[in-house]
């Protein structure tokens, strides 16, 4: 059995900018796949690719085992989308968009029915789109994607805008079309928690190159992760090389948050050495946290930046 997807050696330059890198990546059917990275990546490149939107400059990409090229149109059947920014016709109802779409497919009222109660839409089939929430025009997006029984979806940082209940609404039906209905879906995001929440494996973009690839634990394992001790002073500090100097892996300051952090083997063995040098030289502390790394903490490690950046 093949895998849904298959990226091969995929190269995509845009004048002198390297977007997609040389990227390798598999992907079995009924997988949730997440690719996770801040602006600028290559996350909307790749999917575009995949999506037969653009084309590589080199490398191959199959989809179900077959090509772009001589298979379009019966890939088109197999795909759902949903791109970044989707603008609908503002003057026609709900009902009457999904109507307007599932006409290209030639599917029967009923599947335009279905896709309200997929998407939570029914009360709200009247209502034109322009009197739509965000989180409703999102999920009307997502019906049109899921209108021709799609097998492989394919969401483009579906909920950024969207408050918090409504991304947790959307995170919802996700779920449900991958219990009850096995499709498989690519996801890409800024948001660690959604990542986190709805996918099996999580591949992190950066510059056009994935960085890391696997489960979360499976990410953090292969990564060298640490435990973390963030920590801010009453005093006015003017360097840490006093903790540089210690047994801890690494020790960093950052000029906004006038906060330093320490990554640590192990916390319980290494906060009292920390306690004693801030007492030693001279210090008391304003604020102290400690806790495992994280998926964002990890990114940082690897990038030097934060993935909402």
């Amino acid at each position: 059995m093949y895998p849904i997807v298959k990226v091969s050696n995929v190269i995509k330059h845009f004048k002198d900018v390297k977007a997609v890198d040389g990227i390798n990546l598999e992907m079995q059917q009924g997988e949730f796949l997440a690719l996770l990275g801040p602006n600028g990546a290559g996350k909307t490149t790749l999917v575009e690719m995949i999506e037969g939107i653009q084309h590589p400059d080199s490398g191959e990409i199959l989809i179900d085992g077959k090509h772009w090229k001589g298979h379009a149109h019966e890939l088109h059947h197999i795909i759902g989308l949903s791109l970044q920014e989707t603008h609908f016709l503002e003057k026609i109802t709900v009902k009457e968009t999904l109507k307007l779409f599932a006409s290209f497919y030639g599917l029967p009222k009923k599947r335009v029915d279905e896709i309200l109660e997929m998407v939570n839409l029914r009360e709200k089939h009247k209502a034109f789109v322009d009197k739509l929430s965000g989180g409703q025009k999102q999920r009307l997006a997502l019906g049109i994607a899921m209108l021709n029984n799609a097998k492989l979806l394919l969401l483009d940082e579906p909920t950024t805008g969207l408050d918090p209940t409504a991304r947790r609404e959307m995170w919802n039906i996700l779920m449900h079309l991958r219990e009850e209905h096995k499709i498989s879906l690519i996801l890409t995001t800024h948001y660690m928690e959604e990542a986190q929440y709805l996918c099996e494996r999580i591949v992190i973009l950066d510059k056009g190159k994935i960085l890391a690839q696997g489960t979360l634990n499976e990410i953090l394992e292969a990564n060298n992760s640490y435990e973390i001790i963030d920590l801010s002073f009453n005093e006015t500090v003017e360097n840490i090389n006093f903790l540089n100097k210690s047994s801890f892996v690494k020790a960093t300051w950052d000029d906004k948050t006038q906060k330093a952090r320490l990554l640590v083997t192990d916390i319980v063995t290494e906060l009292p050495k920390l306690l004693e040098l801030v007492q030693s030289n001279g210090l008391s502390l304003q604020t102290l946290e400690c806790h495992k790394m994280t998926l964002d903490d990890l990114f940082i490690e690897m990038t030097g930046r934060r993935l909402d950046q």
